[in-house]
């Protein structure tokens, strides 16, 4: 599993949306795979959220630095509770056991006129080497594709996060770009490496 994400920006773009189609395929949540629920974050996720987001493994290839107070989960999840337009889609990673939340997943950047979004996904330190976000972001994809009925899936990773890399090749994602100095995270300057993925194409996978 990747220890870092498609990189999430702000979540406040707003595109033309296809209320029918996009309302009632948010109803088809939360998503349920053999070992995890995918599922809205919560107010009471906060101390978890906190847990994941503040360790500096899992922030070292996000676009920022490691979180160090409750504030931005907190906004985080008033931010998706409040969303009315359905221009992104995150959810909390549940362990089905134990109900232990492991990290997030996310399409953010819907635009429905053009059927496209991107993907962004991060997961704690603790999960790490269990196939837990493949097995997230498979679910995720399946409900992009499909209820959501985009044409294309994109990402944009920090090209030195190899893990981050292997995780969107074995999804069946390509390399599509390069883009110097992209990102200023605190003082760090990093390139962004883009990648994108068609519906025909994950349909043709096994």
């Amino acid at each position: 599993s990747a220890p870092g994400d498609g990189r999430h920006r702000t979540l406040t773009h707003r595109f033309s949306i296809a209320p029918g189609c996009s309302m009632q395929a948010f109803q088809n949540i939360p998503l349920r795979t053999d070992r995890l629920v995918l599922r809205p974050l919560r107010e009471t996720d906060a101390d978890a959220l906190l847990a994941i987001f503040s360790d500096e493994t899992v922030m070292r290839y996000w676009s920022t630095p490691p979180w160090t107070s409750h504030e931005p989960a907190r906004a985080m999840i008033a931010a998706d509770l409040a969303q009315a337009h359905r221009d992104h889609l995150r959810l909390g990673i549940e362990l089905v056991e134990s109900g232990l939340l492991l990290g997030t997943c996310s399409l953010f950047s819907i635009n429905y006129t053009c059927r496209r979004a991107e993907v962004g996904y991060g997961l704690g330190s603790f999960a790490w080497g269990h196939g837990y976000m493949h097995e997230a972001l498979q679910a995720l994809l399946d409900f992009g594709f499909g209820e959501l009925d985009l044409n294309r899936i994109e990402a944009d990773i920090d090209p030195r996060n190899s893990a981050s890399a292997r995780t969107l090749e074995r999804l069946g994602f390509t390399k599509e770009g390069f883009l110097r100095e992209r990102w200023i995270v605190g003082d760090e300057v990093s390139d962004t490496a883009l990648y994108g993925l068609l519906r025909r194409e994950w349909r043709r996978q096994p």
